[in-house]
């Protein structure tokens, strides 16, 4: 690795002095040659400021399990886009070019991702002015030309209670050619209210990045805060924060077997599940009051403890819990007709997936063994090992078993930690540091790497706060996995996926 790269660790945090800036050019070149090296993009972001903009990205080689940093100041209002070279890039730079004014020359697809005015007064990408109302949506969208070819176009408005999105098909007969994916309809402001922070809700604000994440994306900025004032967290409180972790992976993945189940019309693993996944909401809820797990985690620790007896009934009912959904499961892949539409379906390759820089079981079911648990351990997870479950279809058949798997190893976890719980305090006092410092967390959430990024100022305040949720890595990956397919198979691609909208419009 280079001298302009600054090694980094998971919860760690470092001075940003010793991070070199560099020039823009040896910037992107450093981006280009880590990735050509194996290394992919966890976190690439601007931050603004009166003379320009300042790129930092941050950068993960899983074989040597190293974290990477590299930044440049840049005065220019142009630089050259990398995404041809480097497809994992394309959508960073859109974020960017969006966020902080600065345009990327030559990107393939540049257009908006959120559809909000920069962060900067003035400082637009698109040229509009700044009180010009936004529109989501409002864009030139890809399309294909030729005899027979149309177009299908899904949303925003959905018929469930959801999130908006935009899905713009481009097909021949049934067969999609491309699909073009639009999101921004609820763009809340999360990065930018978080300048100045931390703020007295902001742990209230990080519970609700992905509202079914409370846990991944709250145990990720509570370590920020950890490292930034130079504390270690109880081990106690380490093992209820990994126990309320996989609960919320259970829960979820549990809740998609039941989900992909309706897709294909097989009713009895989806009533099942649809009623074990509250199961283990309850089990959550015995932790802290909350079945999504609000107002369990805090800086320094845990609110709240769990006593014998309630580590003695979190047991009995996970055992009830494994029981009903290993029948519930068996059931689906002992059905002949549920295998033949999820077999084959919305595949992706395993250079795919490492192009498009996938995390989590998407990734892991293309046979990418990614997982941040095992590659940058953090909590309870630097002192257990949690084997990694791997497929190599990558279709939606894969997706499904990795879930039942992983599921698998959660409870397996879970039951372990129950039974060993360490004695001690379960929190601390964490009191700001200060210091210009740049702060790393990454954590492993039910739809895979959660990365948050602090960057302080000499008072200890955010002057910049990067969340990257595991579908802001994973969109991509569900529109490739459509091309070729058939567009009645976009519901159960869709759901293999299941990824956030609200994740994506921070």
């Amino acid at each position: 690795m280079n001298g302009s790269l600054r090694t980094v660790y998971n919860g760690s945090s470092v001075p940003m002095a010793d991070i070199p800036a560099v020039g823009s050019s040896q910037f992107l070149q450093n981006i280009l040659d880590t990735v050509d090296q194996g290394w992919r993009i966890v976190s690439y972001f601007g931050i603004p400021g009166p003379a320009g903009v300042s790129l930092v990205c941050l950068l993960a080689d899983k074989g040597e399990g190293q974290l990477a940093v590299t930044r440049a100041d840049v005065t220019a209002d142009h630089i050259p886009s990398i995404s041809s070279l480097c497809p994992q890039a394309q959508l960073f730079e859109r974020e960017i070019a969006e966020q902080c004014g600065l345009i990327f020359d030559d990107h393939p697809w540049f257009k908006p991702v959120r559809f909000h005015h920069p962060f900067v007064p003035g400082r637009d990408a698109w040229n509009r002015s700044s009180d010009e109302p936004i529109r989501a949506g409002v864009m030139n969208y890809f399309q294909v030309a030729g005899d027979e070819v149309h177009e299908v176009a899904v949303g925003p408005v959905h018929a469930g209670i959801i999130e908006p999105g935009h899905f713009r098909f481009q097909c021949h007969g049934e067969e999609v050619f491309h699909l073009e994916i639009s999101l921004g309809y609820q763009h809340r402001g999360i990065e930018a209210a978080l300048f100045g922070g931390p703020h007295p809700r902001t742990l209230q604000v990080m519970e609700t990045a992905a509202g079914d994440t409370t846990i991944g994306h709250s145990q990720a900025y509570c370590m920020v805060m950890e490292t930034l004032a130079g504390i270690k967290v109880p081990p106690r409180a380490e093992v209820l924060r990994g126990i309320a972790l996989e609960l919320e992976r259970l829960a979820n993945h549990t809740g998609d077997l039941g989900a992909i189940a309706g897709d294909v019309g097989y009713l009895p693993t989806a009533s099942f599940c649809g009623r074990i996944r509250g199961d283990f909401l309850n089990m959550t809820a015995v932790l802290c009051g909350s079945r999504f797990g609000r107002g369990l985690l805090t800086p320094g620790g845990t609110i709240f403890d769990l006593t014998t007896a309630q580590c003695e009934d979190l047991l009995k009912h996970l055992a009830e819990a494994r029981s009903d959904l290993t029948d519930a499961v068996e059931l689906l892949w002992s059905s002949p007709s549920v295998m033949g539409r999820l077999e084959e379906t919305g595949a992706l390759t395993h250079e795919q997936g490492l192009a498009l820089g996938l995390v989590g079981p998407a990734a892991r079911a293309c046979g990418i063994k990614r997982d941040v648990r095992n590659d940058y351990p953090f909590g309870i997870y630097r002192m257990t090992h949690l084997p990694v479950a791997t497929a190599f279809h990558g279709d939606v058949c894969a997706r499904t078993m990795i879930r039942w798997q992983e599921a698998q190893k959660s409870m397996d976890f879970i039951e372990e930690q129950l039974r060993q719980i360490p004695a001690g305090g379960h929190r601390v006092t964490a009191l700001p540091g200060k210091g210009l410092r740049l702060a790393v967390a990454l954590t492993e959430g039910w739809r895979g790497e959660i990365c948050h990024v602090a960057v302080t100022d000499e008072a200890g305040q955010f002057s910049r706060y990067k969340i990257v949720d595991p579908s802001f890595h994973n969109w991509p990956g569900l529109a490739m996995a459509l091309r070729g397919q058939q567009i009645s198979d976009f519901p159960l691609c869709n759901k293999s996926f299941n990824l956030s909208y609200c994740g994506f419009d921070l």
